[in-house]
Formats: structure tokens, C-alpha cells, sequence
């Protein structure tokens, strides 16, 4: 994690996500409007990255989910039951005057150490994301992550996640 800033729980008394402006309206406004619903309906959890007065400059959500094993290629849920268990990487983003600074992996490689802690408590074996463009997907998949056929979604194992983190 960059010491540029903290990453915290989300507190809607605490954070002003009104401030927060990653250029994709979808994700804005989900920070807004759906963090503390999700919070409270326990469907997920949202972490942010604050700047040193505050400001909320990234987020991420993390959420339970499931993936069926025949969608994932053969060397990820081989092995595996009918139905994988898995943490959804379910909303990612940074403020666009972050850009460009190399803090997208850090960002990521934060959620992804949240997501291996879980999973030592909750058993967990896949991490799954759903790309909101191409560029995002790649940006994944240079983080190990792989695409699942004719789809925005890609998986990593948790096991490999762990080891090249390694938080063991």
C-alpha cells in the first residue's frame, strides 16, 4: 500500500463520496448512492482511500459470490466443487487526478491482500472480477487475473493471489 494514502472502511459519516470523481458516472454514483445500503444488507463492503485532508480518492467493494466451474478455464476450477466459492472484486475505482501514476495495481493489490485476510477466516478459493471496459480487462490480466471466454469477467485463484503477495 502506497503511504500516500489510507485505506480504510467506509463510514459514510466520515467519507464524503460527493467529492469522489473517477470519470465513470456508473461508479460514482455507486459509491454514492448503493455503498451504505450494500454495508447495511451486508452484500458487501466498501473500502476507500483517503488523501491527507480526508478525501476519498479510490474505493473498492468486496462481496461473497459464486462461480460455476464449468464457466472458469480447466487449470482454475479443476478439482473444485459444481460451485466455487469466490470474493467478488465488485467495484474498483481511483479519481481521475490519480491517473497515470501507476496506483491502479496498488489499488488492486490492496483489495487483493483484504480478499486473501478473508479468506483465511471464510473459506474462499477464487477472486472474480467483472471488467467494466477492455482496457480494465487487460489491466487485470497483467495482474495475473484470466478472462473467461466471450465474457468481461476474469478469475484468479486466491492460492496464487497469496503467493505472489505473499501474506501467508
Amino acid at each position: 500500500m502506497t503511504e500516500q494514502f489510507r485505506s480504510e472502511r467506509f463510514d459514510a459519516e466520515y467519507h464524503d463520496p460527493f467529492t469522489f470523481d473517477c470519470g465513470e458516472e456508473v461508479l460514482d454514483r455507486w459509491l454514492r448512492e448503493q455503498a451504505v445500503p450494500a454495508t447495511k444488507r451486508g452484500t458487501a463492503r466498501t473500502w476507500v482511500w483517503t488523501d491527507e485532508a480526508g478525501a476519498v480518492v479510490a474505493f473498492y467493494a468486496l462481496a461473497a459470490h459464486k462461480i460455476v466451474r464449468d464457466q472458469v478455464p480447466d487449470g482454475i476450477g479443476r478439482g473444485g466443487p459444481a460451485e466455487i466459492p469466490a470474493v467478488l472484486l465488485a467495484r474498483l475505482a481511483l479519481a481521475q487526478h490519480l491517473r497515470g501514476q501507476g496506483l491502479g495495481p496498488v489499488l488492486v493489490s490492496d483489495a487483493l491482500e483484504r480478499v486473501v485476510e478473508a479468506s483465511q477466516i471464510v473459506g474462499a478459493r477464487l477472486v472474480v472480477v467483472d471488467a467494466i471496459a477492455e482496457p480494465v480487462a487487460r489491466l487485470y490480466e497483467t495482474l495475473g487475473f484470466r478472462q473467461l471466454p466471450g465474457r468481461m469477467m476474469l478469475v484468479q485463484r486466491i492460492s496464487d493471489v497469496q503467493a505472489s503477495v505473499d501474506l501467508s
